[in-house]
């Protein structure tokens, strides 16, 4: 019992927080339960497939799934490839600058998103933002950073980006520092340069916080929420609403609870198919 009794606590924790909620979206997403229904079950009708059906249907659902996809492509590669980018050159400065960037880097992970977004919305102001400033300066024209649908999608990735460089900064430094110096050593005496070693020791020693990182980091961008919802609430035109921003609205400004949970259901299958292809492909690439 005493293996059980360790982990009984976070298990626990696990059903209530975690696999009773799905279950509980599992049921309601067959019914029409709203924000009456709530207060009086006698309201709540089953209706089947029908949420199922209707979200299938609905342009603006393939719309949030095509802009979740894009924020998936663009994003998750920028942030893996900044991360570890930023941790490799942070790895060979002296100890005072490696202190002062590693916080540095790190920051913007733990900061508020509400006080990011209104810092932001400034820089990205068409009229009297930095950016444009800037640009101003080089000769450019202004560029509607929050105006245009497709140019808003970039900007919501561009500081999603800088926002999540420093966790899984942190999560390279450490495997990084974790490789024994016996290889680089070896290295040395075979002749091998900085870019071969980087190529055949560090790289491939660094397998498992790239998967780690990938994986989180995929799922994260699926559920791609709060920079949407509080820089531009999923507009202009749709053109930045993902499938959490989609969720959030139906379920709570719309009171549509049983479309809302059959949307997060269908969310819920892409990111366990997306995971389920990370492992897939990481235990292929180790045998």
């Amino acid at each position: 019992m005493t293996p059980w009794l360790f982990i009984g606590p976070a298990v626990l924790l696990l059903i209530m927080f975690s696999l009773l909620p799905i279950l509980v979206s599992l049921t309601i997403s067959f019914t029409d339960i709203d924000l009456i229904g709530l207060g009086n079950w006698d309201t709540i009708e089953f209706v089947g497939l029908e949420n199922f059906i209707n979200l299938i249907q609905d342009p603006l659902f393939h719309r949030s799934i095509f802009n979740t996809l894009i924020y998936v492509s663009i994003g998750v590669p920028l942030v893996i490839i900044c991360s570890l980018s930023v941790a490799l050159m942070l790895n060979y400065i002296s100890s005072k600058l490696f202190t002062f960037f590693r916080v540095l880097f790190y920051v913007p992970s733990i900061t508020n998103i509400v006080a990011i977004a209104v810092v932001w919305a400034f820089l990205y102001n068409m009229d009297v933002g930095l950016f444009n400033f800037v640009l101003n300066s080089l000769g450019f024209q202004d560029v509607p950073w929050l105006e245009h649908p497709f140019v808003a999608k970039i900007s919501l990735i561009i500081l999603a980006v800088w926002k999540g460089i420093g966790i899984n900064m942190l999560i390279y430094l450490a495997a990084l520092q974790s490789i024994p110096r016996s290889f680089y050593e070896a290295a040395d005496i075979d002749g091998a340069n900085k870019f071969q070693k980087l190529r055949f020791i560090t790289i491939p020693s660094l397998s498992y916080a790239t998967f780690f990182v990938t994986v989180t980091t995929l799922i994260g961008w699926l559920q791609f929420f709060e920079e949407p919802f509080v820089m531009t609430g999923g507009g202009p035109l749709d053109g930045t609403m993902s499938m959490a921003l989609f969720i959030y609205e139906r379920g709570f400004q719309y009171n549509e609870f049983g479309y809302a949970a059959a949307a997060s259901l269908i969310l819920f299958v892409f990111i366990i198919v997306a995971t389920l292809i990370q492992f897939t492909f990481n235990k292929s690439k180790e045998n």
